[in-house]
């Protein structure tokens, strides 16, 4: 998530606030990944959308395997666009809903109608594969949201459903956290075919085709391989595409009320940022993004999902930089969001830092703690407690420890191991202590009272 629309919840001063703003199978390699579970999902989806893009039903199976230790007996699915509205009423449901399973039985939900269980028909055996079924049931709730409405348009932000993940520490069923993110997945393949009218411009992660369907209507096939998630919004966007230097397809997609000057700012930082983030932590692998731009996100800020952004712009510009870098902090090095927030927001943010030519000098002023319980490395449990300014420790305070690391192992050393970290966890799954790890094996300082002098922490967030 960007900045943007929190800087005024963190209660930092002006000053502060200002420079803080400024492959095939599906894969979970990676440091700690033999032990997870289900393995290599792989995702295939038909949906078909009502006259506006707000209802869309269908269909979705996934295959997925076990790498774990132990036979497979059941799965959770992650029903994450419930977790504004939970359970809903008699008269308004939950927005998503599964029904008719195959592969297992269909049992109860849980976590506030965000996640299903489904007992497996047989036991999944370490090495095998399985695969389960459901019909899908998807409303864009009436509101302005990743997985929401503005005027026209609408955006399924974390809408479609998802299998949860099972480590040593068990099912990670953690609760929906609407002022950030809980979301901790696996690298996976999603091939999802969308039909809906003509009239609809359907942005969505992965690589896009279109070819007409029934009179008045488009299919829209997405193929996307190695991601975390598939998002795509509906809506009479207005569009263009363009190729980076280095090769990767940016397609935008805008409102028509955005001003032109602003979409064409947007559209070129985006085609500079995606190469220089690419040169700074690894190719980008996809071949595609797409940028979705509104004028109207103002109040929510802007938004990342694998392979689709949605960008917030007004005056002041825009957070194109800041969710392009969560494709790597998040999207191909991937972490447990709800337990180490701070491994793909700090990240990102420290990103953006560094293409616009922000070396942290803030930082020495403005990192205050409130008291001994706050860490950078504090899940988002204690986040929920503590209020809407959790995001000043987690984005501002957290890419501060990466600019003070700067100092320590110098310009080019830092650079060398981030790209290294990023290589080391490519389409896997890290932690703090990993990170720490690689950290350290950069510099002969020792770096132990670092970490203590900036909060990072591995008994409160791994």
């Amino acid at each position: 998530m960007a900045l943007g629309a929190l800087l005024a919840l963190t209660g930092l001063g002006t000053q502060a606030a200002a420079a803080a703003a400024a492959a095939v199978d599906g894969g979970d390699g990676g440091d700690g990944a033999e032990g997870l579970a289900p393995s290599r999902p792989a995702y295939r989806v038909a949906l078909s959308a009502d006259a506006t893009g707000t209802r869309w039903t269908g269909r979705e199976t996934v295959a997925f395997g076990n790498r774990s230790a132990e036979p497979l007996r059941e799965v959770h699915v992650r029903l994450w666009g419930n977790g504004t509205d939970g359970c809903g009423t008699p008269r308004t449901p939950s927005p998503v809903r599964i029904s008719r399973v195959t592969g297992g039985d269909q049992g109860a939900l849980s976590v506030g109608c965000s996640a299903l269980r489904i007992v497996l028909s047989a036991p999944v055996p370490p090495g095998g594969r399985a695969t389960v079924g459901f019909d899908v049931s998807i409303t864009v709730p009436d509101r302005l949201h990743r997985f929401g409405r503005d005027g026209d348009h609408r955006y399924l932000g974390n809408a479609l459903p998802v299998l949860a993940v099972r480590d040593a520490g068990g099912w990670h069923l953690d609760p929906p956290f609407d002022r950030g993110e809980s979301y901790y997945t696996l690298a996976s393949d999603f091939q999802v075919t969308l039909d809906h009218p003509a009239a609809l411009k359907v942005p969505a992660t992965g690589v896009t085709t279109t070819r007409p369907g029934a009179p008045g209507r488009t299919l829209t096939t997405s193929t996307a391989r190695q991601v975390r998630d598939f998002a795509w919004a509906a809506g009479p966007f207005r569009s263009g595409a363009e190729t980076s230097p280095g090769g990767v397809r940016v397609r935008s997609s805008w409102t028509a009320g955005t001003p032109d000057a602003w979409v064409t700012a947007a559209r070129a930082e985006a085609l500079r940022a995606v190469d220089d983030l690419g040169r700074r932590f690894g190719r980008y692998p996809y071949g595609e993004i797409d940028v979705v731009i509104s004028d109207g996100f103002a109040p929510i800020g802007s938004m990342e999902f694998p392979g689709l952004v949605l960008v917030s712009l007004d005056e002041t510009g825009s957070g194109v930089i800041h969710e392009l870098a969560h494709q790597w902090w998040y999207g191909i090095v991937g972490n447990d969001e709800y337990a180490s927030p701070w491994l793909d927001e700090a990240f990102a943010t420290y990103s953006n830092d560094l293409l616009v030519g922000d070396h942290g000098e803030a930082c020495a002023e403005y990192v205050v703690w409130e008291d001994d319980t706050q860490a950078v490395t504090n899940p988002m449990d204690y986040w929920a407690a503590y209020g809407p300014g959790w995001s000043r420790f987690v984005y501002f305070n957290g890419s501060c420890v990466l600019h003070d690391l700067e100092k320590v192992l110098g310009g080019p050393a830092m650079a060398s191991m981030l790209k290294r970290y990023a290589r080391d966890h490519w389409y896997g799954v890290s932690t703090t202590t990993a990170f720490q790890r690689a950290a350290q094996a950069a510099t002969t300082t020792d770096l132990t009272a670092f970490w203590r002098e900036h909060r990072i922490r591995t008994g409160t967030a791994a």
